[in-house]
């Protein structure tokens, strides 16, 4: 190490910006929800049966993705969005990863909309099993599916239709299955066009 280098001292690298993008509006959307007991949340950052008319439910449809109903319903999906998702930032680059976000946002959201007029949605749980999904996918070879793409597949989403089935809770099984779909299908979609570096 050379004297410029001793000089240069602690330095911080914003490594992955969609990634830590999306975790600090997640912390926003927290902390405004604390200021506002709630409201922020019901307004912005959860999707539930509302007239299509509002301006807000459209924006709703995409942005429960950030609210969160605790801080440990917040650091649990952050610490799998921080862990896994700069590794795919890396791979696939921060557009791909964000559109991957933007589509597990919008199909939870619709399906939420539309099969579960009763409940409430919000959270990242969907994001957190779309890069669970897409981790799995390492870049194919001749069309071949990984076999840690199908154990993955089997292990998580299988966990997670067998819960939806068995326990009575408030976790959104639907929204982790849809997010594993669109991890997988995605996934497959960027290797095949050749958007992964790796």
């Amino acid at each position: 190490m050379n004297r410029a280098d001793k000089r240069r001292g602690f330095r911080l690298a914003f490594n992955s910006p969609a990634v830590l993008g999306f975790a600090g509006v997640c912390l926003l959307a927290m902390v405004l929800n604390l200021l506002t007991d709630g409201a922020s949340n019901r307004a912005l950052f959860s999707v539930y049966r509302a007239p299509l008319t509002n301006p807000l439910t459209w924006l709703r449809m995409v942005c429960h993705v950030f609210g969160h109903a605790d801080w440990n319903h917040l650091l649990n999906n952050m610490m799998y969005v921080l862990l896994v998702g700069p590794m795919l930032e890396e791979k696939y680059g921060s557009a791909n990863l964000a559109l991957v976000m933007l589509a597990t946002a919008l199909l939870t959201g619709l399906i939420n909309f539309i099969f579960f007029p009763g409940t409430m949605l919000l959270g990242a749980s969907g994001i957190v099993f779309a890069l669970i999904l897409l981790s799995s996918i390492t870049r194919t070879e001749g069309g071949a599916i990984p076999v840690t793409f199908i154990l993955v597949a089997i292990l998580y989403i299988g966990q997670q239709v067998w819960q939806a089935i068995t326990v009575r809770d408030n976790v959104s099984y639907m929204a982790h299955i849809a997010g594993g779909a669109v991890g997988a299908g995605l996934g497959f979609l960027l290797n095949k066009a050749g958007k992964g570096r790796g």
